[in-house]
């Protein structure tokens, strides 16, 4: 998706609207995504799987399996799944792959262009909304089978503590006190997430807890991809906390990982 804004429009000159989504809407750019379907039939795309998120003592961290399915078919083994919505929240996305995808890049902008306005972050609770509103806005997606359900988690400067939100299809936000799971293996991700969570986690065991609550819906659910040594595969995870977003490293991922694979032998 492209987006250009007429030749001499200064988004600072306008009407001092912190959205960006509002701006293109005013000026006839809203984005908008053509499926060529517009009969009821369903469209078949790649979907992305399996995601959560948990708390922790300092922050939260949030854990994305990498597959994407096609129907009965891997459409991706190393799809990328968790994204910094800005420097002290994450977003990672379940469902229709292309239009989630799309959707983070916006959400990212749209927060930019409100820190850029306004000279400072929105909120956390802010940022949970405005992403409710965008998932509400893909309603008529949902009726062609295209269906896009985000996790969202950050650190809330002001409270000083890790928070996270669920959503529904219909842009539906629902803030949670412990842990969430969403995508075709979410609820064995949080069956086990269940059995292990505590308030005083600490950092390591969340990484822990939600690399093997990953592996374990991977067990049941065949869209899940688990940990794969052979072919240097694993789970993507990122940690929110006082000090911002930071993507855990991938040998920090694979150590971790490969000790969850050796305890379940």
């Amino acid at each position: 998706m492209s987006l250009e804004l007429p030749s001499g429009l200064n988004p600072q000159s306008q009407a001092q609207d912190a959205s960006f989504f509002e701006l293109l809407r005013r000026h006839d750019l809203e984005p908008a995504w053509d499926v060529g379907a517009g009969d009821g039939r369903f469209v078949r795309a790649p979907e992305a799987t399996t995601i959560l998120a948990l708390r922790y003592a300092d922050g939260v961290v949030m854990v994305g399996d990498r597959r994407a399915t096609e129907g009965h078919t891997i459409a991706h083994r190393r799809m990328q799944k968790v994204y910094p919505a800005d420097g002290y929240s994450a977003v990672a996305i379940a469902g229709t792959a292309g239009l989630a995808m799309e959707m983070v890049k916006l959400f990212q902008t749209e927060l930019e262009h409100y820190e850029k306005l306004e000279g400072t972050r929105l909120s956390l609770e802010g940022k949970a909304n405005h992403l409710a509103r965008m998932v509400r806005q893909q309603l008529p997606m949902v009726f062609q089978g295209l269906v896009v359900v985000p996790l969202f988690c950050g650190f809330d400067e002001e409270a000083g503590e890790g928070r996270l939100y669920t959503y529904d299809v219909v842009g539906g936000r629902y803030e949670e006190d412990d842990y969430a799971a969403s995508g075709s293996g979410g609820r064995e991700a949080k069956a086990y997430l269940r059995s292990v969570f505590r308030d005083d986690l600490s950092e390591d065991d969340a990484l822990r807890h939600g690399i093997a609550a990953i592996a374990a819906a991977a067990e049941q659910d065949t869209a899940t991809g688990g940990p794969d040594p052979r072919r240097g595969i694993y789970s993507s995870a990122v940690i929110v906390d006082r000090a911002g977003y930071r993507e855990v490293d991938e040998d920090r991922v694979a150590t971790v990982s490969n000790q969850v694979m050796g305890d379940d032998q």
